[in-house]
């Protein structure tokens, strides 16, 4: 009898870090812990590596806190598609007013943080990415034209930048390299996934690009954007950056994701387009970890 509630207290549990969206604030936490890196010469000290901790948590409790409200805003279409229809806010198994509570303390939580223990410029530009992505990306943009992952990655771009506010208190040159190429890379890599998937979008209402525009146009922008990503990526050897190590990564891995894009326009299947979309993925972990290992190695 007493497992009862601990059992459903823990599904509860559960629900709510779900709407968090774990898997992708993973890789928001990994972006910004590459500029804090990256703005520390040579390695961090105890302070640096601590400084480092608090600013992983605070960004990581306001990218949460974002993707829950996300959860709230969309729940109508989440439901009528296959990939987020489990969520518990589109089975009606959360309340609006519990989600938008969670996500009110996560965002004040990690804005607390960030001010007195990293420093103001880091919140700031923090809560304004909540409010890029929640807000104007979710409400507005989503909803209104095809654009919207174009206009909206630059919310997306952000945690490199907040990474490297944490540990310099300022936003340098370097820093806005790295956000110039995740805006590029948002493109093919959503586009990718929403290829095949566009039925699901086809349901929700949403203007994505391959409902508005059609299977080959969307095709001709992933490979154009490929390209354009390709070059942006060269940016840090040119800049000066990094070193060789970095550049031979950058040109092997960035190759892999234009061939992707060159053949998906050429010859689409639904499984060459999940392909490119876990590539995808594979690409920037790869290429900010080469970035990071040539930081400190060469």
């Amino acid at each position: 009898m007493r497992t009862e509630p601990v059992i459903a207290s823990a599904s509860v549990v559960r629900q709510f870090y779900a709407l968090t969206k774990p898997r992708v604030i993973q890789l928001i936490v990994f972006c910004a812990l590459i500029g804090m890196l990256l703005a520390v010469p040579g390695l961090p000290s105890w302070t640096e590596f601590r400084l480092a901790l608090l600013a992983c948590l605070g960004i990581w409790l306001v990218a949460g806190a974002a993707a829950a409200f996300n959860c709230i805003v969309e729940k109508g279409i989440d439901a009528r598609m296959k990939r987020t229809a489990w969520r518990a806010t589109a089975r009606g198994e959360l309340a609006d007013w519990q989600t938008l509570l969670f996500s009110a303390v996560l965002c004040g939580a990690g804005c607390v943080l960030l001010y007195l223990w990293v420093n103001p410029l880091t919140m700031w530009l923090t809560l304004a990415t909540f409010i890029g992505y929640a807000v104007v990306y979710t409400v507005i943009l989503k909803p209104l034209t095809p654009q919207n992952i174009v206009i909206g990655g630059a919310s997306g771009a952000m945690p490199p930048v907040l990474g490297w506010a944490a540990m310099a208190g300022d936003v340098g040159p370097e820093a806005l390299i790295l956000f110039l190429i995740i805006f590029l890379w948002t493109p093919p890599h959503f586009w990718a996934l929403a290829l095949y998937r566009v039925e699901d979008y086809r349901k929700s209402g949403l203007p994505m690009l391959p409902v508005t525009h059609g299977n080959q146009f969307t095709r001709l922008m992933v490979l154009l954007y490929t390209l354009i990503l390709f070059a942006a990526c060269l940016m840090p050897y040119i800049y000066g950056m990094s070193s060789w190590p970095y550049l031979t990564a950058a040109i092997i891995l960035s190759t892999g994701f234009c061939l992707y894009g060159f053949y998906l326009w050429r010859d689409y299947s639904d499984e060459l387009a999940r392909k490119t979309f876990r590539y995808s993925l594979l690409h920037l972990s790869l290429l900010f970890a080469a970035l990071m290992l040539d930081h400190y190695l060469f």
